[in-house]
């Protein structure tokens, strides 16, 4: 039986379409994909996210545990409630999962992790805490729900939907957190546009859920939630990245800190062997729609699509791809769909940044 979200009677109610999403029943659009994706660019759209899990790792070695557990070095963060982006590596570099990281003071930080590699997670935590007898205690908080507003009038509606957190939030700055009461609010997601994801009760979601909808948040499901994060080029877990890929070989570099003493889970591997191939954005030249597993030709030898949409933003098919080593951004590639060749360019990623194209030659279609 498939897992449901605090939400799911109220995607019914919406009339959505339910897919099965990784063990959960998942909104895939609410009527049309295309206007939800437009509508979060344009204005403010909402996503269940409950499925995703928040941990928290609490303790006097909190920061001391996740400097071993984590790619990106938690030293960064400082200031309380300052969030990072890292990976979770296995002993040979490669990515367990890629998470955000809350700091909410010295004992306490805050996890968000994949719903798909929720426990497996949990898991690997466990045994890097007995491995390094760490004294901390790793508590998932499956009470909580999750809802993801994001758009450039995403601040505004939420404002209005929650008058009373007005002060809280309008501070933020971009990847920090807030609590207020029971609400969680973190300046962060996935789509390249500005926003919260806002963790509450389960109980409590509805409610939130009927307040950003009477504010004007249109409901947005996982069709558009994929084409956004793939014009933000951001990595899908399973898709773009897994346990046999490191984070230097699918454009993930920058969330790696391998130049300070610190060691941590998967550093010897990385430094040890270098990137077998590197991720580069596609753009095909002619008629057709980029799609995962198809396979890319370059001057260097062949690749392969990870990620592939069609960009109702760009007006065009485009793609992650893992290619050889040294492409590079500009030069032509080939693309095999149902046995054609077809051009594309390769070109640097993201595609768009807060509703605006960043490829030479391709505008958006609107702002």
């Amino acid at each position: 039986m498939l897992k449901k979200t605090p939400l799911n009677a109220a995607h019914r109610a919406l009339n959505a379409k339910l897919m099965d999403f990784g063990g959960w029943e998942m909104p895939l659009h609410y009527g049309s994909q295309i206007e939800e994706h437009h509508r979060v660019r344009r204005e403010a759209g909402m996503f269940d996210v409950s499925h995703m899990l928040a941990v928290d790792v609490v303790g006097e070695g909190a920061r001391t545990f996740l400097r071993q557990l984590l790619a990106n070095n938690v030293d960064r963060m400082q200031i309380p409630g300052k969030a990072l982006y890292a990976c979770m590596l296995n002993d040979s570099g490669g990515v367990l999962d890629d998470l955000i990281v809350y700091f909410l003071d010295p004992r306490r930080f805050r996890l968000v992790v994949n719903a798909a590699t929720a426990d497996k997670d949990l898991g690997w935590m466990s045994s890097q805490r007995a491995r390094a007898a760490a004294a901390v205690t790793i508590t998932p908080r499956r009470e909580l729900a999750m809802i993801a507003v994001q758009g450039p009038a995403a601040r505004e509606k939420v404002w209005r939907a929650l008058p009373q957190s007005k002060p809280a939030t309008k501070a933020l700055d971009p990847f920090f957190a807030a609590e207020r009461g029971a609400l969680f609010f973190g300046r962060t997601g996935y789509t390249g546009e500005d926003g919260f994801e806002i963790m509450l009760p389960a109980a409590e979601a509805p409610v939130l859920w009927q307040a950003l909808l009477d504010a004007g948040v249109g409901p947005a499901g996982l069709g558009a939630r994929d084409t956004l994060r793939l014009e933000a080029g951001m990595n899908l877990y399973g898709q773009d990245m897994d346990e046999t890929v490191t984070p230097l070989e699918c454009g993930l570099k920058w969330t790696v800190d391998l130049e300070s003493p610190r060691d941590f889970v998967g550093k010897a591997a990385l430094l040890g062997a270098p990137p077998r191939a590197q991720m580069l954005g596609l753009v095909l030249l002619e008629r057709g729609v980029l799609r995962a597993h198809q396979e890319v030709d370059t001057r260097n030898g062949r690749g392969e699509i990870t990620s592939g949409s069609f960009s109702p933003t760009l007006d065009a098919s485009i793609a992650l791809a893992r290619l050889p080593i040294g492409v590079q951004p500009g030069e032509p590639a080939k693309v095999k769909i149902r046995d054609k060749w077809l051009p594309a360019r390769t070109v640097k990623y993201p595609f768009v940044r807060n509703g605006r194209s960043l490829v030479a030659g391709l505008s958006s279609s609107f702002r």
